[in-house]
């Protein structure tokens, strides 16, 4: 059976999931206050982090290109309990807002951010000065990010986010990953100081992700989907018939819908920029996902097929120049899907610069063959075009 045919019966199919363990839960720290249910919240859904106890709304709030701080506190105001950030997001000043922002309900909120660091050092350097930007003490969730295999989990890394548990700057341990399949979210389930994975999870991927999060839950971390709208394209191409057709009839809630079917998973960490993005993610809480939905992921399949990496890791080592492809592939849609240029930008300049100072059009032919459809040699001298001075 050919790849696209294996998704097409996964969307086809549903979700026939292993269940999953009901691991017990731990109690929360006493110095900490448990997060409540807001009781102004109908048609909420509550799901628990795995084994941290960490009770949050099914849709939780991804701050990455949001620009306007009224949306997180509206976000905050009517219910949403989970909230996600980065040191390095928007050269740090997405900390500061969204710290403004959710103060008042700080107590009643989990708070995760992120620290992209290689060392113990920096990464806790990073995290006291993420606790500053955002105003707050401690964070519910701190994750080690972006992550693609188990070497990059390093005893110095782990030692930090023991140390920041001890001092009492965070309460749970994470690691993020945009392509942790099939190594590195296995070895996650396994490993003991590792509280909750944030995780690439959307529509376009194979099965085998499925078993990877039944495993990982059943292991008792919680799990955080992210990139749940595969690549954010509803900013892409407005003028786009299909993309206009697509943006109307709802397909990025069908998209949201698909990944909350899934139980295993504990929240989701949609991107939002607007009330009108936060009023129709709220929806998918309460709606189920349809035939109608079906069909409209099979119709965004075959729109974004073109440009989106599933981040699958079969071109590794593919490129006759050594590129990471599906890295440099993201960073593009860093900019193209989600509107983030500066933080494309900024991780395609930290690569070696063996890489940096490659150029697709001079290459007598790609290589790398995706098994998705992704036009790689396209997408790749884009970001070339995009982020090189």
């Amino acid at each position: 059976m050919n790849a696209n045919s294996s998704r097409r019966n996964f969307l086809a199919a549903g979700l026939a999931l292993p269940a999953a363990a009901n691991a017990a839960r731990s109690a929360a720290p006493e110095t900490k206050p448990a997060v409540k249910s807001p009781a102004a919240a109908p048609g909420f859904t509550y799901r628990t982090l795995g084994k941290t106890g960490l009770k949050v709304t099914s849709v939780g709030y991804g701050c990455m290109i949001t620009s306007d701080g009224s949306v997180i506190e509206r976000a905050a105001d009517i219910g949403i309990t989970y909230f996600d950030t980065a040191r390095g997001y928007s050269n740090g000043n997405n900390e500061r807002m969204v710290g403004a922002a959710i103060k008042s309900k700080r107590k009643n909120i989990v708070l995760s951010s992120k620290s992209h660091a290689p060392g113990k050092e920096e990464a806790l350097q990073n995290l006291d000065t993420s606790l500053k930007e955002l105003g707050t003490d401690w964070l519910d969730i701190w994750y080690l990010h972006g992550k693609s295999k188990p070497s990059e989990i390093t005893d110095e890394l782990i030692e930090a986010q023991q140390i920041a548990k001890q001092a009492g700057k965070i309460r749970f341990a994470g690691v993020s990953t945009h392509s942790g399949q099939p190594e590195l979210i296995p070895f996650l389930a396994r490993h003991p100081k590792i509280d909750v994975i944030l995780t690439a999870y959307n529509f376009t991927m194979e099965p085998v992700m499925e078993q990877a999060i039944a495993e990982a839950a059943a292991a008792g971390k919680g799990i955080v989907a992210m990139k749940v709208m595969a690549g954010g394209f509803r900013r892409a191409k407005p003028g786009d018939p299909i993309y206009t057709k697509l943006k109307r009839d709802g397909a990025m809630l069908a998209a949201l819908k698909w990944v909350l079917r899934n139980k295993n998973v504990g929240t989701t960490i949609p991107s939002i920029t607007d009330m009108d993005q936060l009023d129709e993610n709220l929806k998918a809480m309460t709606a189920g996902f349809s035939g109608e939905d079906e069909k409209l992921l099979a119709q965004q399949l075959r729109f974004i097929g073109p440009l989106y990496c599933r981040m699958c890791g079969k071109c590794d080592g593919a490129c006759r120049e050594g590129l990471p492809v599906a890295d440099i592939i993201r960073f593009a849609t860093y900019a193209d899907g989600y509107g983030q240029f500066a933080l494309g930008r900024e991780r395609f300049l930290e690569l070696d610069r063996k890489h940096t100072e490659v150029r697709c059009t001079s290459c007598p032919g790609c290589t790398v063959e995706c098994p998705h459809g992704v036009r790689v040699a396209e997408r790749v001298a884009r970001a070339q075009d995009l982020f090189v001075c």
